[in-house]
């Protein structure tokens, strides 16, 4: 039950982030749809979590959002750089990188691959297994893969060791 509290109040506390409306009937669709999404997935954010209490799991995911959302912004601004500067064809190197996880649970692996494709200039394309392959638009965009944002979601949604 602790684990469908959670799901539910993350998911409205996201909802009402994102939504930005506070009247009346949007705050019931959102109530109305974070309880819908609860009742049938409420173990994909807590997943086989025996070890690790659900308050720590949703402590973890609040403390990752505002850290996604400056690495989004940041890779915005790159990205407008480079598209608005003169010598834009000199600054793009795609690449199509792999990489091994080191993380278990598909909610983080399923949370890594969103963060990287909302990140502008990166785009996951597949995920098989531990293995993932990433378009990249810059080399240091590639370069970045995996590193601290994976270290994030894992701090955020692996079970801790």
């Amino acid at each position: 039950m602790a684990t469908k509290i959670a799901t539910f109040v993350t998911m409205l506390l996201f909802w009402v982030l994102l939504s930005g409306m506070f009247d009346a009937f949007h705050l019931s669709v959102g109530v109305l749809s974070c309880l819908l999404v609860t009742l049938f997935s409420h173990e994909l954010l807590f997943y086989g979590d025996k070890k690790r209490s659900w308050l720590h799991g949703t402590l973890g995911v609040v403390r990752y959002f505002p850290w996604l959302f400056w690495q989004i912004v940041v890779a915005n601004l790159q990205v407008a750089y480079i598209v608005l500067h003169p010598r834009m064809l000199d600054l793009i190197d795609p690449r199509l990188i792999r990489f091994k996880t080191f993380l278990k649970r598909p909610i983080a692996k399923v949370a890594l691959a969103q963060s990287i494709t909302l990140t502008p200039g990166t785009i996951t394309v597949n995920i098989d297994e531990d293995q993932f392959t990433v378009y990249a638009l810059t080399r240091s965009a590639a370069e970045s893969l995996p590193g601290e944002m994976e270290r994030r979601v894992g701090k955020a949604l692996e079970p801790a060791s």
